[in-house]
């Protein structure tokens, strides 16, 4: 198995950015599609954007589109999530999630096998 650990999470205003990181331990992370999850109080917890093992695809949810990038360096066993012109709504509690490779990428959070604890991300308004 693979132990994840986020990074990064932090208070900033409106329009601002955040740069989070998955750090993996263990098995190496090059084998896993990875996902980035968030959840607010009160809300389930959704998808916000993947990566697959080898970086070559990428999907995000509509409302994160043009504002945050996912991208991987593979050699350091780290996914990142660039977060930028951060809104309100952004706020929540970000994950980082690992499952096997597939195709199609799979969004749902049920197919995650690996989870972080998660890193808190508050933007003020």
């Amino acid at each position: 198995q693979v132990q994840l650990v986020e990074s990064g999470g932090g208070l900033v205003q409106a329009g601002g950015s955040l740069r989070l990181s998955c750090s993996g331990s263990g098995r190496t992370l090059s084998i896993y599609d990875v996902g980035w999850f968030r959840q607010a109080p009160g809300q389930e917890r959704e998808f916000v954007a993947g990566i697959t093992r080898t970086g070559t695809t990428t999907r995000y949810r509509d409302s994160v589109k043009d504002r945050f990038t996912v991208s991987r360096e593979n050699a350091k066993n780290t996914v990142y999530l660039q977060l930028n012109s951060l809104r309100p709504e952004d706020t929540a509690l970000y994950y980082c999630a690992a499952k096997a490779s597939s195709v199609p990428f799979i969004t749902s959070r049920a197919s995650y096998e690996y989870w972080g604890q998660g890193t808190q991300v508050t933007v003020s308004s």
